[in-house]
C-alpha cells in the first residue's frame, strides 16, 4: 500500500517545531493549505510570557513517568520544591541541544535533569514529541469534524547544522512516540523558513521570488545559530547553494552569560546553594530574565532592574560588596533589597558573544566568491526578534537588503507546515558528506524516507 508521503492520502499536514527553549506546533488542511492554525493557549512561563510556544520540559515522577511538559512540568515541579517533595522527581529542560554536541551520540546517550539525574535520552526526546502529538490531537477533535490520527502527515523540524546521526536519532524518538514512519517529514530549519517567506505576499516578497536571486536564510532560534544559502530557480523551485552552516550562538548563551556574571557577583559556592537550597526562588530569576531580556535595545539607557529573591543576598551579604569592588562595578551595579539595578551597557554584553559569533560568520560567508551574488538576508527564529541582534546585522552588513519577517519566531514553524504541503518546492542541497545511495540532489526537506540508508548512518556513529 502507498504511504501517506507518496499517495496524498492525508488530510493535515501538522509541524512541531520542537526547540532548544520553546515548542509547539502549527497545522493546516489540505484543502486550506495556507490556513495555518497555532496552538493559542500556551504560557511561556509568566503572566509577560503568553505564547504560541512553550517552554521545552519534561517532569517524571520518581518511578520515572512521565507527568507534565511545558510550563505545567515548572509550575508543577515548583510546586513540589515548596512542599520539599522535589528530590527524588526529575525535570529536563534544553536537552535538546545534546543533540547539537553530539560526539559518539548513540541509542544509549543520556541527558541530566536540572539536579544531574541521568534518563536515556531516546526516552526523553520520545516523550516530548508524544506529548506534542497528542495535545495537537486533542485540539484537533475540538476543531475539525472527521479527522483521524491516521490522517495527518507529521513535518518534524531539525536544525540543517545536525549531522546524519542527530537526524536519526530524531525521526525514531518519533516513531518511539507513536508518529507512523511513513508519515514523518524532517525539514531543515532554514529552509522551512525559506519556504514560508516565499509564500508571504508583501514588499519583501518580490526581493526572494525573482528568478536567480541568491539570498541567505539566518535562523537564529534559543540554542543554535542555522545558516543557508539558497537561489529562487526559474521552475520556480529552490536549491542550497552553499553547505548548511552556523554554531552553538542561540538566546540560551545569553542566558548563560546572565548567570555566570550573577556567580561572579555573588561567588560560585552562593549559587549552588541558592539553585540547591531555593530552586523555586531559580527559577522565578530565570522567568524574570527571560522577560527582561526582550525588552533589551541598542538604545535602552540607565538601569535595567531585576528582581533578586532576598535569600540570594542574605546567604552571604558581605561577598557581593566585595566582589563588587573588585570587579569595580560598584558605580555600575547596586543592589537594594530585592532589586538588583545594572547598567544597560552591562546586560548588552550578555548578548555579545551569541551576536558577535553569529554576525561574523555571516561576513565570512559572504566573503566567499561563490556567494557574490546573494543580494538578501532573512533574519529569523525567536533569537532573531531581538533588537539588539538586528541592529548589530543591520550596521556591518550594509551592502545586502536585510529583511525579518513579522513574527519571526514563527516563521520556521509555518514553512514546515507549508512544505509539507509542497514537498517538492526545494530540489536540490549541498551535501556535507557522501553515505552510499545518498544523491547530492536529494530533497533537502523531505527528511529520511529510506530508513535502512539511515539505519546503516546510524549506526556507524552508535
Amino acid at each position: 500500500m502507498a504511504s501517506a508521503q507518496t499517495s496524498g492520502d492525508w488530510m493535515l499536514v501538522a509541524a512541531f517545531d520542537f526547540g532548544t527553549t520553546y515548542s509547539g506546533y502549527a497545522f493546516s488542511l489540505r484543502d486550506k493549505p495556507t490556513m495555518i492554525q497555532t496552538n493559542q493557549a500556551w504560557n511561556a512561563g509568566s503572566e509577560a510570557l503568553v505564547s504560541l510556544k512553550t517552554p521545552t520540559c519534561v517532569l517524571l515522577n520518581p518511578q520515572k513517568e512521565f507527568v507534565a511538559f511545558g510550563v505545567e512540568a515548572e509550575d508543577k515541579y515548583l510546586s513540589l520544591v515548596e512542599q520539599g517533595q522535589h528530590k527524588p522527581w526529575m525535570l529536563f529542560r534544553r536537552f535538546k541541544m545534546m543533540l547539537h554536541n553530539n560526539d559518539g551520540l548513540n541509542r544509549n546517550a543520556t541527558v541530566d535533569d536540572i539536579t544531574g539525574k541521568k534518563m536515556p535520552a531516546m526516552t526523553i526526546f520520545e516523550m516530548s514529541i508524544r506529548y506534542l502529538r497528542d495535545h495537537l490531537v486533542d485540539a484537533l477533535k475540538k476543531q475539525v469534524d472527521g479527522i483521524h490520527e491516521s490522517d495527518i502527515l507529521y513535518v518534524l523540524t531539525v536544525p540543517s547544522i545536525w549531522n546524519d546521526a542527530a537526524r536519526q536519532f530524531m525521526h525514531e524518538a518519533a516513531v518511539m512516540a507513536g508518529l507512523a514512519s511513513d508519515r514523518i517529514k524532517l525539514a531543515l530549519e532554514p529552509e522551512a523558513a525559506s519556504v514560508w517567506c516565499q509564500h508571504i505576499s508583501s514588499s519583501f516578497n518580490a526581493d526572494i521570488s525573482k528568478p536567480g536571486t541568491q539570498y541567505m536564510v539566518v535562523d537564529l532560534g534559543g540554542g543554535t545559530a542555522d545558516i543557508s544559502v539558497h537561489e529562487k530557480k526559474f521552475d520556480t523551485t529552490l536549491r542550497e547553494i552553499h553547505k548548511a552552516s552556523g554554531g552553538p550562538w542561540g538566546g540560551t548563551c545569553v542566558d548563560q552569560n546572565f548567570i555566570n556574571w550573577l556567580t561572579n557577583i555573588f561567588g560560585e559556592s552562593t549559587m549552588s546553594r541558592f539553585r540547591e537550597e531555593e530552586m523555586e526562588g531559580y527559577f522565578e530569576l530565570l522567568r524574570e530574565f527571560e522577560t527582561k531580556k526582550r525588552t533589551i535595545t541598542p538604545d535602552t539607557d540607565g538601569p535595567v532592574t531585576f528582581r533578586i529573591p532576598i535569600v540570594l543576598r542574605s546567604i552571604h551579604d558581605e561577598t557581593i560588596k566585595r566582589n563588587l569592588e573588585q570587579m569595580k562595578l560598584t558605580d555600575e551595579v547596586a543592589l537594594q533589597g530585592d532589586k538588583l539595578r545594572v547598567a544597560a551597557n552591562i546586560v548588552r554584553s550578555w548578548f555579545s558573544e551569541s551576536i558577535e559569533n553569529t554576525t561574523q560568520h555571516m561576513i565570512n560567508l559572504l566573503s566567499e566568491s561563490k556567494l557574490i551574488n546573494v543580494s538578501t538576508i532573512l533574519l529569523v527564529g525567536g533569537y532573531g526578534e531581538c533588537k539588539l541582534v538586528q541592529d548589530s546585522v543591520t550596521k556591518k552588513i550594509r551592502n545586502k537588503n536585510i529583511i525579518i519577517p513579522q513574527e519571526a519566531g514563527l516563521v520556521v514553524l509555518k514553512g514546515a507546515v507549508r512544505f509539507g504541503h509542497l514537498s517538492r518546492l526545494i530540489t536540490s542541497r549541498v551535501i556535507k558528506h557522501r553515505h552510499g545511495c545518498v544523491s547530492e540532489d536529494a530533497n533537502i526537506l523531505t527528511g529520511y524516507e529510506n530508513e535502512s540508508v539511515l539505519d546503516g548512518v546510524f549506526k556507524s556513529c552508535a
